[in-house]
């Protein structure tokens, strides 16, 4: 039976990848700015004295501004770092010019002193391939979210464009359902 999601969301991945590359950039660049814009208005994020957000990649929902707006804000600010296959760390970040290319091409700090636990963090913002607004998120396929906000989820909230939002995506026994996701139209559910 486990198998059967796993082919599932395989075949979903790969249609939301084609879909997520057809998406126009001009809608991509005005959907993030729209969707940062959103993030820092919220409650949780001006609340949150940590937090921890990914590096946007292309066809991603941008994350710079907030990283720029929480270091300014003296925020602790935390970013991923993967150290094994599907095992990602919480590393403190103080400054972007730490940030080099790690793995996947994905900025990461070049050194660290401090880690996190997701359950020591206010704030958890996290990628996806695309969601619900019901929280079921489709990730990268690697299951490093899921095994970081295993024991700490009640504070992540999804980044997604809102053209990449879909009822029907298929949950495994270990992926972990995200309590809010966020989109340039507005904060589900």
């Amino acid at each position: 039976m486990r198998g059967v999601p796993d082919e599932e969301k395989k075949r979903l991945r790969r249609v939301m990848r084609e879909a997520q590359r057809a998406l126009p950039e001009e809608y991509v660049l005005r959907a993030g700015e729209r969707i940062e814009a959103r993030l820092l208005a919220l409650p949780q994020y001006r609340r949150a004295q940590s937090i921890f957000l990914y590096i946007s990649m292309e066809k991603e929902p941008s994350t710079r501004r907030v990283l720029s707006q929480a270091l300014q804000d003296g925020k602790r600010v935390y970013v991923p770092k993967c150290v094994n296959r599907g095992e990602m760390l919480a590393i403190r970040l103080d400054s972007l010019d730490d940030l080099a290319p790690g793995s996947y091409g994905i900025p990461e700090p070049r050194t660290w002193t401090e880690t996190a636990e997701a359950e020591e963090l206010d704030l958890i913002l996290v990628p996806c391939v695309c969601a619900s607004p019901n929280g079921k998120r489709l990730g990268h396929g690697g299951g490093y979210y899921d095994r970081f906000l295993r024991n700490g989820a009640e504070n992540a909230v999804c980044l997604c464009f809102h053209e990449m939002l879909r009822a029907d995506i298929p949950m495994a026994e270990n992926d972990v359902s995200i309590p809010a996701v966020l989109t340039e139209k507005g904060l589900f559910p």
